[in-house]
């Protein structure tokens, strides 16, 4: 049996290339003769499929629980606000309970300690994901979260689950996710149970202190970690190498400027520079 490597591919602030790197590495791992599956979970705004140049078709919904009261049975006895540890349900004595959407996590709760059951579990779609086979051997999963969804964590973690399962059931040698810019919840959803992340940066101010932090994450997640520094060839990139000294890290990828690549990658055809890395 297979044993699949999962790899993340992250970096903090947003425009460093991850996705571009992603993409290459995927590609690299592909041209060696390796099944790949690339999960996209920057899921409020993926864009791997257009570097690709696929479509996104035949989506499958990525529903969430939220609570629904049933006013006949409620007692307005405001248990539901104190056992919700996100503050998702406002109370006033007397009054009916409020649930606040965007604050929910669906953990539950509140509808599991009503000791009149007036409040039931209500399936609402937030969410959708899209399986796409790219070429033999190279599958993309792509999760967007519904628009006006801000608690998108759910869908993340869902699409994360699919290209798991995806890619065991091809069994698949490498599962890549790419992760979303920054360092909140949806970044260590995705980076949570990944072997080795890499982590894209520029030889700017900007991208050095945001590699900074997201070192910072990674070292607490006790994850295995290496930099790929893009645009190498242009800025100074002498503050990305005290920063990653400091934590012990190497670069240990450069992927030079190059209008080559940007021509591919405006083209949807990557694949074209994949020596690059």
């Amino acid at each position: 049996m297979v044993k699949m490597e999962r790899i993340a591919v992250s970096g903090g602030k947003g425009g460093t290339g991850k996705s571009t790197f992603a993409i290459l590495f995927a590609l690299k791992m592909l041209n060696l003769g390796k099944k790949v599956v690339l999960c996209d979970c920057d899921v409020e705004c993926p864009n791997d499929h257009l570097l690709l140049d696929q479509k996104l078709e035949r989506s499958k919904p990525i529903y969430q629980l939220f609570p629904k009261l049933d006013k006949r049975k409620c007692k307005k006895c405001g248990l539901c606000s104190r056992v919700c540890r996100k503050n998702a349900v406002f109370w006033v004595k007397g009054k009916y309970p409020i649930f606040m959407k965007d604050l929910c996590i669906s953990c539950g709760a509140c509808w599991k300690f009503c000791p009149n059951g007036a409040i039931k579990p209500e399936k609402e779609k937030i969410g959708e994901y899209f399986i796409t086979k790219v070429k033999k051997n190279f599958w993309l999963v792509t999760g967007r979260s519904k628009p006006g969804v801000s608690e998108t964590g759910l869908v993340v973690k869902e699409t994360k689950k699919i290209a798991t399962k995806v890619a065991e059931r091809v069994g698949a040698d490498y599962l890549i996710i790419d992760t979303a810019p920054g360092t909140h919840c949806n970044v260590i959803h995705a980076l949570m149970g990944c072997e080795k992340v890499y982590l894209i940066t520029e030889p700017t101010p900007l991208g050095a202190q945001s590699l900074k932090t997201i070192l910072e994450l990674v070292r607490k997640m006790k994850l295995k970690a290496e930099i790929v520094l893009n645009k190498a060839t242009i800025g100074r990139k002498k503050e990305v190498e005290r920063i990653a000294k400091k934590f012990g890290k190497k670069i240990c990828v450069e992927i030079p400027y190059s209008e080559k690549l940007l021509r591919a990658y405006s083209r949807g055809r990557l694949e074209e520079v994949v020596d690059l890395i």
